[in-house]
């Protein structure tokens, strides 16, 4: 990480100098914006309260996560900082209240007032690019990145889903000193780092196929399968016992969306206690489901992030990491080798609930930006 573009810190949710810690890790600044992924396990009021004093200058935001990816690797019970320099980058956040009050045409026009802003004052720095942090059980992410995409155009944009561990009880966003649940925050940036946006999926379709015959799409609520009770039948899919269907199973027998040429993962949350399936993302009656199988996941991870090097070393990879990814790792029994590549390519970010790419909300991927020094030629953009 060069000290002069972009910085990370980390330290532990249960420690009562967190941000006096952070902040002596990511240095003086000053910064345009400060990311911060923070453990359900931290005193998220207190610390966004400290957060806000000490970082003055700068606009913060962040949220809470299902795992931290830190200097460790995958991390639990921690905190993650990243500071953007304000030499190199400059920043606005724009909040986004209550996702059940969703206006396309506002939200098009304010992140549109935004990007002008940005542009008409820092036009020197020449890349442009937006996050997302969005409360992961609020429902709404699939209709909150539509609602987006007239106002990011062909910016990049590229976000996470706040988590709650494995507990999924409560996810916050935070912008500034407010806190809030049914929430979302986005930042627009713009900088002199070049960047490539990237998707790793290693997830691969199977030839057998279900259909959602009974769904409640406004709640993600899948209530049959093939006519038959949802559970039931999945498990009958995929040779198990309804009984024995947890999320180590939804890790290992995920399901996809065919869109066009590419399949998308609709990840399944959990099973409710009347055999109901409840979902990630979004799912409708009449939708057909693959399951898929997933193919090894050191070696995919290490190959694309390796491939992350073709233009040159990154100074900095921030990564949205799917949590049935995380709980893949743990099952097979993997962890410490993803940790071993995620630390030695320089990833940080968090695990979440679900990832934005553009206008999509997926499941079960790890979105992201890899940013480069000044110059470096990304291949497919202009020189």
């Amino acid at each position: 990480m060069d000290e002069h573009f972009i910085t990370r810190a980390f330290v532990s949710a249960h420690d009562d100098r967190a941000v006096e810690r952070l902040a002596a890790r990511l240095g003086p600044g000053p910064f345009s914006l400060v990311l911060l992924f923070v453990s359900p396990e931290a005193d998220v009021a207190a610390f966004v309260a400290d957060a806000t004093r000490i970082w003055q200058g700068a606009r913060i935001a962040g949220c809470t996560t299902a795992g931290e990816i830190s200097g460790a690797g995958y991390d639990e019970g921690s905190i993650v900082a990243i500071g953007f320099h304000t030499r190199h980058f400059a920043a606005e956040t724009l909040l986004i209240p209550d996702l059940s009050q969703l206006v396309a045409k506002d939200l098009s026009e304010a992140l549109l007032q935004i990007r002008h802003s940005l542009a008409r004052d820092h036009g020197h720095l020449q890349e442009e690019f937006a996050l997302l942090l969005v409360d992961g059980l609020s429902a709404r992410e699939d209709e909150l990145a539509s609602a987006l995409a007239a106002g990011t155009g062909t910016m990049p944009l590229i976000g996470g889903s706040a988590g709650d561990g494995v507990n999924f009880r409560e996810t916050l966003v935070f912008d500034g000193k407010q806190i809030l649940a049914n929430a979302a925050v986005i930042s627009i940036l713009r900088g002199a780092c070049p960047l490539q946006v990237f998707k790793m999926d290693h997830i691969r379709p199977t030839q057998r196929r279900m259909v959602v015959t009974q769904a409640d799409p406004a709640s993600r609520i899948v209530r049959q399968i093939n006519a038959e009770p949802a559970v039931h039948e999945y498990a009958r899919l995929i040779g198990m016992q309804p009984e024995s269907v947890n999320i180590l199973t939804f890790a290992i027998h995920p399901l996809t969306v065919r869109m066009g040429e590419r399949h998308h993962v609709r990840a399944i949350q959990r099973v409710l206690p009347s055999g109901e399936l409840l979902f990630f993302a979004a799912i409708d009656e009449g939708m057909v489901l693959t399951i898929a199988e997933p193919e090894d996941l050191v070696d995919h991870l290490g190959s694309e992030l390796q491939a992350l090097r073709q233009p040159g070393d990154p100074i900095a990879v921030l990564g949205f990491d799917c949590i049935l990814r995380r709980i893949e790792a743990q099952e097979k029994q993997m962890t410490g080798r993803v940790s071993k590549l995620l630390r030695e390519h320089g990833v940080i970010g968090f695990s979440t609930y679900g990832e934005q790419i553009g206008p999509m909300h997926i499941n079960h991927t790890m979105t992201g930006f890899a940013f480069y020094p000044p110059g470096t030629v990304i291949p497919g953009s202009d020189p």
